[in-house]
């Protein structure tokens, strides 16, 4: 299901050789989430009900713990700085940095997320470049080696990257296979790397790995993170920087 959700669609035989489970198990799985009414199959695979109104509203699949990301967004902020040219992930967190991004001047914001640039683009100080690649309706993002291959030899000063969950066992980990070679792209391309992600993804795991958070050079988050946790990740010397502080 949340494969479904990050991809908006999947195929059967897709989803059999990922889970290493016969077809019919799969299908079995499918018919089991139709009567919960959470998606629709088709002829060889499924969709996620009502993404069709979602893109047309130009809304993102996931609304949760959004006071958190405002309170991450603002703190993002303050590493932003006029003359930066910078990368903004897509995600609903990133979305928040983007709808606080004016007065600067100068700004140059590369996105993979139509949302972003859409509320971006408008800003007369703020250069925006959008990533080719194939479209993913729940994220409204654009994404596959199309999308990474765009990074190929840009040199940014700052990347802004979401993720699914955080551990120090799997990494940085996402629900989506295709989206691994976007990440990693855009941080071979990017001087800081910021991960900004709210304290409910710490400590979960998603679908597919992208690596260790030595990746990263800070993980912005909010002040509901655990005392624990923190110490962790410090221990591991990942620098944590929380909203509010």
């Amino acid at each position: 299901m949340a494969l479904i959700r990050e991809d908006g669609h999947a195929k059967v035989n897709q989803l059999s050789k990922i889970f290493k489970v016969t077809e019919v198990t799969i299908r079995q799985d499918l018919e089991k989430l139709e009567k919960e009414g959470l998606i629709e199959r088709e002829h060889g695979g499924a969709f996620l009900k009502n993404v069709s109104s979602q893109v047309k509203s130009i809304t993102l699949q996931n609304q949760d713990f959004m006071a958190e990301k405002e309170a991450i967004a603002q703190k993002a902020l303050d590493f932003i700085k006029d003359g930066d040219t910078i990368i903004l992930d897509s995600g609903s967190t990133t979305t928040e940095i983007a709808k606080i991004m004016t007065g600067f001047t100068n700004l140059t914001v590369i996105t993979n997320a139509l949302n972003i640039a859409l509320i971006l683009g408008a800003d007369p100080g703020i250069t925006v470049v959008v990533t080719g690649g194939e479209f993913k309706a729940p994220t409204l993002s654009l994404t596959g080696q199309k999308a990474a291959d765009f990074f190929e030899n840009l040199h940014v000063d700052k990347l802004f990257l979401a993720t699914a969950g955080i551990t120090l066992k799997s990494g940085l980990t996402y629900p989506s296979i295709s989206d691994i070679c976007v990440k990693r792209a855009m941080i071979e391309s990017a001087n800081t790397v910021y991960l900004v992600a709210d304290s409910s993804k710490i400590g979960k795991s998603s679908f597919a790995s992208l690596g260790a958070l030595s990746l990263i050079d800070f993980l912005i988050t909010d002040s509901k993170i655990q005392e624990r946790e923190m110490v962790q990740l410090r221990e591991h010397d990942i620098k944590v920087l929380t909203a509010g502080e």
